[in-house]
């Protein structure tokens, strides 16, 4: 069984960008609640987080490791900032030249990433990956689906909500980044390669926002896919990952509802 390599592969010789992020988040919360942020950019190979910090009138639990959590207590209102500079040396690579790896050679941690999830129904579309995308396998098959979905998809805000699964975008032919991340995953699970989602800040993402994308396993390493054509590889800078956006919220809060009363996402090269 080969090694569990979860991270991203390291860069072979690419050139550094660095990247600003800068984040204001202001919220109205209905009483007293427990709000979990996942904003903060985390040092992945490829990816050297060089400077970052939060700014909030609430005390918060900023927990490093293994993850950048942070975790407030909110009464009535809650505001947070954050800046970041983000050094990335991830090559652009070629999609088409990875191979897939056969699935009973997979790492065990990454058997979830081959089936369904609460947005992914990636058994739906077994028959469909096999029709639209037979002739081609492993790199070449994602590519190909990138290509189909970002082809076949409007980008349209306010066609899609918080229960938007996979196959509500495929038939309506319509979304923001998370609904072409999560129809890519889906058409990849079915073709039996392992598909996650990452949260990233992305300096070319129009308009700026927490800004999703897709994540494949091919050649023993994991390779950023952005359908929308908005985010290349050497300009992201990762937040984290899951199965899908039910994993890797933003903000989510506990105790009490939230309401949005600001919110601002500014991401340069630099």
């Amino acid at each position: 069984m080969k090694p569990d390599t979860s991270r991203t592969l390291p860069a072979r010789g690419a050139p550094a960008t660095r990247i600003a992020v800068n984040v204001t988040l202001d919220y109205d919360v209905m009483g007293a609640a427990e709000v979990l942020l996942r904003i903060g950019a985390e040092p992945y190979p490829g990816q050297t987080v060089v400077s970052h910090g939060y700014v909030s009138p609430t005390t918060l639990d900023i927990r490093e490791a293994p993850s950048a959590l942070v975790w407030a207590h909110a009464e009535n209102h809650f505001r947070c900032e954050y800046q970041a500079e983000v050094e990335i040396a991830r090559p652009d690579t070629d999609l088409t030249t990875l191979a897939a790896t056969p699935v009973q050679d997979l790492p065990d941690d990454l058997l979830r990433y081959l089936t369904a999830s609460r947005y992914c129904p990636s058994d739906e579309f077994i028959r469909f990956v096999g029709g639209a995308f037979g002739t081609t396998t492993g790199g070449a098959r994602v590519q190909a689906i990138a290509d189909w979905v970002g082809k076949s998809l409007v980008y349209e805000a306010g066609v899609s909500n918080v229960h938007t699964t996979a196959t509500d975008t495929f038939v309506a032919r319509a979304g923001v980044c998370r609904d072409y991340a999560h129809l890519v995953i889906t058409l990849a699970r079915a073709s039996c390669i392992p598909a996650r989602i990452a949260s990233v800040y992305g300096a070319q993402v129009s308009p700026q926002d927490f800004h999703a994308v897709a994540e494949v396993y091919l050649d023993g390493g994991w390779y950023f896919v952005d359908a929308t054509g908005m985010a290349k590889p050497s300009q992201i800078a990762k937040i984290c990952d899951g199965r899908d956006a039910a994993d890797i919220a933003f903000l989510t809060t506990f105790g009490a509802p939230a309401f949005l009363t600001g919110q601002s996402v500014q991401v340069s090269v630099i």
